[in-house]
């Protein structure tokens, strides 16, 4: 069985643990207790909205991009348990590769080629 909390509290240790810092410093500054935030961190907490703000706000981590990689951690996982179940490859999910675009002519802008490179992250725009 599949828990988000513990594909949460991996996500949220694996960047704390890229930013060099400890389960002390994030505690502090998202004014957690140091247990709580490592029960979060080990999956066996279920973190609310409001502490998952706190908690991503101490790493400087938009919590988009934490749900994002939950989500994808996720799918992966669900793969792997359906391969499992019916012993058959799957294959892993991906996301579209953005190539280049080219812009030739803009107006008020001199006449020189200009490249637009997608960003590093895929973004997620939702139209309201």
């Amino acid at each position: 069985m599949i828990l988000l909390r513990r594909l949460l509290g991996d996500v949220l240790r694996r960047q704390r643990q890229r930013q060099g810092r400890t389960l002390r410093e994030v505690s502090s500054s998202a004014r957690v207790s140091l247990g709580y935030l490592s029960e979060v961190e080990r999956g066996q907490k279920e973190a609310s909205s409001e502490l998952l703000s706190a908690i991503c706000d101490a790493l400087e981590v938009r919590m988009s991009q934490v749900m994002r990689e939950v989500s994808d951690e996720l799918s992966l996982a669900e793969l792997a348990e359906s391969a499992a179940s019916t012993s058959e490859k799957v294959p892993a999910p991906m996301r579209p590769v953005l190539n280049p675009v080219s812009v030739t002519s803009v107006t008020g802008v001199p006449d020189e080629r200009v490249t637009i490179k997608p960003p590093k992250e895929a973004v997620d725009v939702v139209a309201a």
